[in-house]
């Protein structure tokens, strides 16, 4: 989207979905907000594309089946908040708080995020095919059957996370944190690419040592 984001001043007080629709209809092209309180608003099924939402407070905010491809989320609180079925392909996170998120059947291509909490999120059958994740905390983060091929996870955090059935083939997981790693574990990582103390402590787990 080559659209440059207009501006929409933030109102006084809690923003209503009322006020954003307003503000979408107002003019053509995507929409930049900037220190909006969108706590627990419904926002669902709006037409978000291109927009751009920097220092907002919009923790339990209900973006469900809402449409933002290519939608940047800057130092936002987004705690709590509600994404199933939304259209996510090329959206940026950058520097957000995402702790109890809800983020299922989310069609998401070459989605960005760096330095975001996204402890405890719900995040079942994700795609990170091919995206590079840095400084990510997926800590204890359901993401059962979430699609990790080919990514890179630098300075991230897998632990305690649920990662059953999670494809890691071609991984690059060498900067990441997987835990206290077992033997056990090492076929949930199946294809990934490990560093050697990584391997140290999977094969520790059979008594042996690597020198």
């Amino acid at each position: 989207m080559s659209d440059t984001p207009r501006t929409a001043p933030a109102p006084e007080g809690p923003a209503s979905r009322l006020e954003v629709e307003r503000v979408l209809g107002g003019g053509e092209g995507p929409v930049r907000f900037v220190g909006w309180m969108l706590a627990g608003a419904d926002l669902s099924r709006l037409d978000l594309d291109g927009s751009v939402f920097e220092r907002c407070r919009a923790a339990q905010v209900d973006f469900s089946q809402a449409r933002l491809t290519e939608a940047r989320f800057l130092s936002c609180d987004l705690n709590n908040s509600r994404w199933t079925g939304a259209r996510l392909s090329s959206a940026d996170f950058a520097d957000c708080k995402l702790t109890g998120a809800v983020m299922g059947d989310i069609q998401a291509l070459d989605l960005k995020i760096a330095r975001c909490l996204l402890v405890s999120a719900q995040m079942p059958g994700m795609s990170f095919y091919r995206c590079a994740l840095d400084g990510v905390d997926f800590e204890d983060a359901d993401l059962r059957k979430a699609d990790f091929r080919e990514a890179v996870l630098t300075g991230c955090s897998l632990r305690g996370a649920n990662i059953v059935d999670a494809r890691f083939e071609r991984t690059d997981l060498r900067g990441a944190d997987l835990g206290e790693l077992r033997l056990a574990d090492a076929s949930k990582f199946k294809g990934a690419i490990i560093s050697k103390h990584q391997a140290a402590q999977l094969l520790a787990g059979l008594g042996l040592k690597v020198v």
